[in-house]
């Protein structure tokens, strides 16, 4: 269990390293974010810290949601998000979690939500072979095959890879490289890519052991 951060993907680029080889990076704006709850064993069973990220347009928030961030005495964030930590953490509300939680060279966990894709055939979505392209082969060549069984269980199990919408999911890209970190900037270069599209909300935890 360990203490993270909100951001948001910038986008990709390249950077140099010392050595002059060109490296891929992802740029996320990391923070600055806000304790806004924290969870105690006593009073919620588990022990955990919300974060807020990103401003919210009161007039678009419901009653309880103001009244939520009010008695907190926090601003209202467009997310939220919580982090389970160990007892004993020292976060208190309204404390603000910066980039500078991280350091060049640490191993982290990164957690969005991939593309979505749209409704996606068998080919696409788990790499099936298809049929054959020619000797004979009729309006086939792009289809599943065969996904039943016999008259016994006579059903098709549920998790069976078909067609069907593709993307939109929860993705954990583990052991990504803190390439570099600018704290004035609440910038966090990662290597490599990170799952979800431009201004998406993504979530860089320490790397789990």
């Amino acid at each position: 269990m360990s203490m993270g951060i909100l951001g948001r993907k910038v986008g990709m680029t390249q950077v140099f390293d010392a050595e002059g080889k060109a490296v891929p990076v992802t740029v996320v704006e990391a923070g600055p974010c806000q304790v806004v709850e924290v969870r105690t064993m006593e009073k919620n069973g588990y022990s955990a810290v919300q974060l807020g990220f990103g401003e919210a347009n009161p007039r678009k928030l419901s009653k309880p949601m103001k009244g939520y961030f009010a008695k907190n005495g926090v601003e209202p964030k467009r997310w939220l998000r919580e982090f389970r930590v160990d007892e004993g953490h020292g976060y208190e509300k309204g404390q603000e979690v910066r980039a500078d939680l991280f350091s060049e060279g640490e191993v982290v966990d990164v957690i969005g939500v991939s593309k979505g894709k749209g409704y996606a055939g068998v080919m696409k979505r788990f790499n099936f072979g298809g049929g054959p392209a020619s000797h004979g082969s009729s309006k086939f060549h792009r289809q599943p095959g065969s996904s039943g069984a016999n008259s016994y269980p006579g059903h098709i199990f549920k998790g069976k890879t078909m067609p069907g919408r593709m993307g939109g999911e929860r993705v954990t890209v583990k052991n990504l490289r803190v390439f570099a970190v600018d704290v004035e900037n609440n910038l966090i270069l990662l290597r490599g890519a990170i799952p979800g599209a431009k201004d998406g909300l993504v979530l860089i935890r320490k790397a789990s052991v």
